[in-house]
């Protein structure tokens, strides 16, 4: 039978379960044994990430041809507004392409939100926005280069969703075991 584990990995762990560095890892959170990451989050990114024992499960879940829509909240700094949103609705340029479009929100501050060690940077004079961002692709550090693209640099950035599987109350840290059943064949 397989296991599908979601957890909220914290800000500043790694997304694998070694480290030659002695940085923190999943391993300092999941005591489960051949579990691996289904895709990535960076390790100054928080919030959803799922595990599997099963391949081919962590393929249809992960792999960029699914199309699987993963939802983040994001703090950027600089005041935000709707146009502002419009490149990432419509899709931004990076480096490496074109995005495809994503959907893009000015969202309030999360109320089930937790504190993060370290703060995120204040500016007195400078204000910051929530916006709430689903994309269906997974470049690496997308989210953050879509948001510096259009001038509003992220400052804290949380997976919230994968799919229909959300953090729900899950903090920092915390996991539990869900049905694979989320994601059919």
């Amino acid at each position: 039978m397989s296991r599908l584990i979601a957890l909220n990995k914290p800000f500043n762990v790694l997304c694998q379960f070694r480290d030659n560095e002695g940085r923190p890892t999943l391993a300092d959170y999941v005591d489960i044994k051949n579990i691996y990451p289904a895709g990535r989050l960076d390790r100054d990114s928080e919030g959803l990430l799922l595990l599997t024992d099963d391949g081919a499960l962590q393929h249809r879940i992960s792999h960029p041809s699914k199309k699987l829509w993963k939802t983040y909240r994001v703090q950027v700094e600089g005041a935000c507004t709707g146009d502002d949103l419009e490149p990432l609705i419509k899709g931004v340029h990076l480096k490496d392409g074109m995005t495809l479009p994503a959907h893009a929100t000015i969202i309030s501050e999360p109320k089930s939100l937790w504190p993060r060690d370290p703060p995120i940077r204040e500016r007195r004079h400078i204000p910051t926005t929530w916006l709430e961002i689903s994309i269906r692709e997974g470049r690496n550090r997308q989210i953050r280069r879509m948001t510096a693209a259009i001038g509003f640099p992220t400052l804290r950035l949380i997976r919230s969703a994968i799919g229909q599987i959300t953090l729900d109350t899950l903090q920092p840290g915390e996991w539990q075991e869900i049905s694979v059943n989320q994601f059919p064949n």
